[in-house]
């Protein structure tokens, strides 16, 4: 199920390094989309789509959240891209190598691709875009996926080799599915500039960006696939999931990037008039939690909270059973390097007094626990207006204050969440992140390692931080598993964050929306195919 297109002369080892464990999703985790009857494509028309929170940025190094990527993978390209099946696809590479030793790769590039202002696509773009994750003075998001690369060379025009310092099986996966700025631009404009003034080589280019409103793009005749049927890729901004059921309902937009409130997606995912795809989430639901705040020092307490959360209630009740309880970060629909035999956290309050006890948190005369004339208590910020998050916050705040911890409940946009969580200032919050099998490949250096971009608790483990160099250099699958089963277990030890569950994913779109495929084991990464479809 891996993408057959290497180029000639790749053998089984290397070819992993294209495709080593994208594959571990299982098709018995997905439901089939019920795909409309096959028409011809016609041009024309404006496709919408709804998400949760505002675009704050659209430069592919702030392209984490599913809303804001779903906005920027219109505008721009990489060499290889994963598609919707979890395979990784030449794209602005027409072809690459590995060699032997791993120690380098060779992109041979498409000729004749446009960036939108009509300057050629070449070699020195691929140059200019990883030497800038490269450059430390850029604090890059993801600059460890480019960590293990020692120097980038343009052979020719088209030709681009990556040398790296040591082998790092994640690079095709993670790296070089990095979406590539024009050099010329972005080094004039800045990333600052850039953020709100992308140029890509994208089927679509951008026409208006209003962060908290929409992102409208427009159909890019140049395109070097051919030019969309749609005219309009429009993302509207629509915090309140019942509104965003509504306009899917009256035919005001056409799918929705993130999921609708449950009984929503479960009534709609029945409807003949929607064409839904069902997957499992790599996406941790999960509560970071500073780990740099005193309160949250000792595992003890972590353990403690973990223990105080009924999750099964919560995936009941809230989720109406359309989720699994998570035991470390990384799904168990991700199979090759699931690892299930781990610390387990069952609902236990005894256990999480006895836990807080041990850790000399005594309750004090409101029944918060002290120490030190310190109170348990401390603030999760959710994101404002996420319908689908805030009760699940408000259940376990009622478990957590039976056991004597105050959670106070607060909301804000997703931009000063991720901001202040970046820097340390906010105690915890509520999401779903990824951290090991998004781009399957089990790396977390990103999320779990001490540097990591998105390290939103702030954990340190040097431990970890050598397991995960390791996995990178192992080039053999069988080999990675255990690395990988060990970072399980000690995440799931050290618990730096309250891991829930993983959600099914509804992705849906309206019977007027055509091309799509008949089958999808990852929906989000669909809308990447969005110059695909058309209206009818």
């Amino acid at each position: 199920m891996g993408h057959r297109r290497m180029a000639e002369g790749g053998t089984t080892r290397r070819e992993f390094l294209a495709r080593a464990a994208l594959m571990a999703l299982s098709a018995s985790s997905v439901g089939p989309a019920r795909a409309a009857a096959a028409q011809a494509p016609r041009r024309g028309g404006t496709m919408v789509v709804t998400g949760h929170q505002e675009i704050s940025s659209l430069s592919p190094d702030d392209a984490g959240p599913t809303v804001h990527w779903t906005a920027v993978t219109q505008i721009h390209n990489a060499l290889l891209e994963l598609d919707e099946n979890y395979a990784l696809v030449p794209t602005l590479a027409q072809s690459y190598t590995a060699s032997p030793d791993g120690l380098s790769y060779t992109f041979k590039l498409r000729r004749g691709v446009k960036f939108h202002d009509g300057t050629e696509f070449t070699a020195e773009d691929v140059k200019y875009t990883y030497e800038w994750y490269m450059n430390p003075a850029n604090h890059a998001i993801n600059a460890n996926n480019f960590k293990d690369v020692d120097a980038v060379q343009a052979v020719d025009r088209y030709t681009v080799r990556v040398r790296m310092k040591q082998p790092n099986a994640a690079f095709p996966a993670k790296g070089a599915s990095t979406f590539i700025v024009p050099a010329a631009y972005h080094s004039r404009v800045g990333e600052k500039g850039y953020k709100s003034a992308p140029i890509g080589t994208g089927a679509f280019r951008l026409k208006e960006w209003k962060p908290a409103e929409h992102t409208l793009v427009q159909a890019f005749d140049q395109h070097f696939r051919g030019r969309p049927y749609l005219d309009f890729f429009r993302v509207d901004i629509v915090p309140e999931a019942s509104v965003r059921a509504i306009g899917l309902q009256t035919g005001t937009s056409d799918s929705a990037v993130w999921p609708l409130l449950v009984e929503d997606n479960l009534r709609l995912a029945k409807d003949p008039n929607f064409t839904t795809f069902v997957t499992v989430t790599t996406g941790v639901n999960h509560f970071p939690i500073n780990n740099k705040r005193p309160i949250f020092a000792d595992k003890r307490v972590r353990q403690a909270m973990m223990h105080a959360i009924n999750r099964q209630r919560l995936i009941d009740d809230i989720f109406k059973g359309t989720a699994v309880i998570a035991t470390s970060h990384l799904s168990p629909a991700f199979k090759t390097y699931y690892e299930p035999n781990v610390t387990k956290y069952p609902y236990d309050p005894a256990k999480a007094r006895a836990l807080l006890d041990e850790a000399g948190w005594k309750p004090g005369s409101d029944g918060v626990r002290e120490k030190d004339g310190v109170r348990l208590s401390f603030t999760c910020v959710t994101i404002t207006g996420d319908q689908a998050r805030r009760p699940e916050a408000e259940v376990a705040q009622q478990d957590l204050k039976a056991v004597g911890i105050e959670m106070k409940l607060a909301e804000a946009p997703v931009a000063t969440i991720t901001e202040k969580m970046h820097k340390g200032e906010m105690d915890a919050s509520l999401f779903n992140w990824t951290y090991g099998g998004g781009g399957g490949d089990p790396d977390p250096s990103v999320t779990l390692r001490s540097n990591g971009g998105n390290n939103w608790s702030h954990y340190e483990n040097p431990k970890v931080d050598s397991l995960i160099d390791a996995g990178l250099r192992e080039p053999d699958p069988k080999k990675r598993r255990p690395i990988y089963s060990e970072i399980q277990k000690i995440v799931a030890e050290d618990v730096p964050f309250l891991y829930i569950m993983y959600w099914n994913w509804y992705t849906i779109f309206t019977k007027r929306i055509k091309g799509l495929p008949k089958s999808a084991f990852n929906g989000p990464q669909l809308y990447r195919k969005a110059y695909q479809w058309w209206i009818g």
